[in-house]
């Protein structure tokens, strides 16, 4: 392993945290940089960048604690709408290089938005749809798994 990143030396308490729950290969926390009250923090106890560099089970973990976390927010908040969110990688926009699930408790009016938000210069969403990019993609993506 190399230089631990700031979510390892939260997970092993060198740098303070606001823990909401945590499970054998899982740690959840408040942000500290909340986009609203109840942001969390979701992080794998196995250090990696990216989801594809985690090992099975730490992966499948970590999103039983999503749920957890989803659990507790909704109790608490009284809403059952999250934004989960990953940034997988430096260019999706991860500022910690390791691992972690964005989970947002959501209420009416709350000024959050859609995904469009993140790509305000992209074409909008609805009217005709062209199928032919799509289906060429689609195929590609199917030979690469075969």
């Amino acid at each position: 392993m190399g230089v631990p990143t700031l979510f390892d030396q939260i997970i092993s308490g060198e740098v303070p945290s606001h823990r909401v729950a945590e499970g054998e290969q899982w740690y959840a926390f408040l942000d500290i940089f909340p986009r609203c009250e109840g942001h969390t923090l979701v992080v794998p106890k196995q250090s990696a960048q990216h989801i594809a560099s985690l090992s099975n089970q730490s992966r499948n973990a970590l999103f039983e604690g999503v749920a957890e976390v989803q659990r507790r927010l909704s109790h608490h908040f009284s809403t059952s709408d999250f934004t989960v969110c990953v940034h997988d990688g430096p260019l999706a926009g991860q500022e910690v290089p390791h691992v972690h699930v964005h989970v947002l408790p959501r209420q009416s009016g709350d000024g959050g938005l859609t995904l469009h938000s993140m790509w305000p210069h992209s074409p909008p969403m609805g009217g005709e749809v062209d199928h032919g990019p799509l289906a060429f993609l689609s195929e590609s993506l199917r030979e690469v798994a075969e």
